[in-house]
């Protein structure tokens, strides 16, 4: 019996300036929806009457209504799912609210709509009022608690492993785009090739070799895959964390070391001393309310996030990427007297010799 598969979130191909050098692009295209390390991850559960889609009757066409709304088994499998990628003491961490508005994971369980997640932080792109993550069948069923750590996963920033081009394989498309036209999947060939057999960019795999045991990697039955050969009669993934799903997310989101942020005064450039990937920390405390700039100065491709913080919590606030320009990252924002804001500053890839800063004017 075919699997039921994740019906990923459309990727759009990312607009990247021309002539960019090569670590400059590895970095962009690999890093590009990965959160910053340090960011607490909201997520809720849809959870009102009201919460809900209309969609039209597949036998009459008249529109219906149709709830996001799942019950306490189904929302407490994703809770335990999340406990467990939170159990890897990474510098990632979750927190369930209530309120949608302050969540950036949205949780829906439409029946019938396929189980599904925005990639990292293309969750942020989507409207308050929206799903970021949908469960489209009962995760209670035996074998199907891996479909939540595998919506997690993406909701991390992680792609599908037979994806990767680092996997070697090779299919027999035909005989996929068969099997995925019917049931339970009843897919076109557009969402067959988007989800299965379109490669990835090397940059965006998820580690440096194919791990056919990842949680993110599909179950296939025998006949879909010819080579590597011992998959023709079938590949079928344990549906759990493997040792390079947690070696992914570790090396991305590493374990948060001693204090030491550093403190980011109006005016004051703080120099940085960044390797690629590297990140720094500072806390601002504004003498006065206004709009603030927040940037970068150097050779070297940044990110800047700005946090509020809230009963000692960081929440996200605003966000600036340089794109790989030479421009440098900036972000402009409304700070606020007697609140505490942290701007966490992450390095890309570095070139040149001259020196980076950050500074809050």
């Amino acid at each position: 019996m075919t699997a039921r598969y994740c019906s990923l979130v459309r990727q759009s191909a990312p607009v990247l300036p021309a002539g960019l050098a090569a670590e400059r692009l590895d970095a962009l295209v690999g890093g590009r929806r990965m959160w910053v390390n340090g960011t607490v991850l909201h997520y809720c559960f849809f959870d009102r009457d009201t919460d809900g889609s209309v969609i039209p009757d597949p036998a009459t066409g008249a529109a219906r209504y149709v709830s996001w709304v799942g019950g306490k088994e189904q929302r407490d499998v994703v809770r335990e799912s999340f406990a467990q990628w939170h159990g890897l003491g990474t510098g990632l961490s979750f927190a369930e609210v209530a309120d949608p508005s302050e969540a950036e994971v949205r949780i829906g369980f439409q029946a019938g709509d396929g189980s599904w997640s925005a990639v990292g932080k293309d969750a942020l792109g989507v409207g308050l009022g929206e799903r970021t993550m949908n469960f489209g069948w009962d995760l209670t069923a035996p074998g199907e608690r891996g479909t939540a750590l595998h919506q997690i996963g993406h909701a991390l920033g992680m792609l599908h492993e037979h994806q990767s081009p680092l996997a070697g394989i090779h299919w027999d498309e035909e005989a996929v785009y068969t099997d995925l036209a019917g049931p339970p999947n009843f897919w076109s060939r557009e969402e067959t090739f988007a989800s299965i057999l379109r490669k990835l960019d090397r940059n965006e795999a998820n580690g440096a070799v194919w791990d056919p045991h990842s949680v993110m990697q599909y179950p296939f039955a025998a006949g879909l895959i010819l080579e590597p050969e011992r998959f023709r009669a079938g590949l079928n993934p344990p549906g759990v964390l493997s040792d390079a799903d947690r070696g992914f997310v570790r090396r991305w989101y590493p374990p948060p070391g001693p204090p030491g942020t550093g403190v980011l005064e109006p005016f004051r450039s703080v120099p940085l001393a960044l390797g690629p990937s590297g990140q720094a920390d500072f806390a601002v405390e504004p003498p006065q309310t206004r709009a603030y700039t927040v940037g970068t100065f150097g050779d070297g491709d940044f990110l800047v996030v700005v946090f509020e913080e809230r009963d000692g919590e960081p929440r996200f606030l605003a966000g600036g990427d340089d794109g790989g320009t030479p421009a440098n990252a900036a972000v402009r924002v409304r700070l606020v007297k007697g609140r505490r804001y942290v701007v966490r500053v992450r390095l890309y890839s570095a070139w040149g010799s001259g020196r980076t800063a950050v500074m809050c004017w």
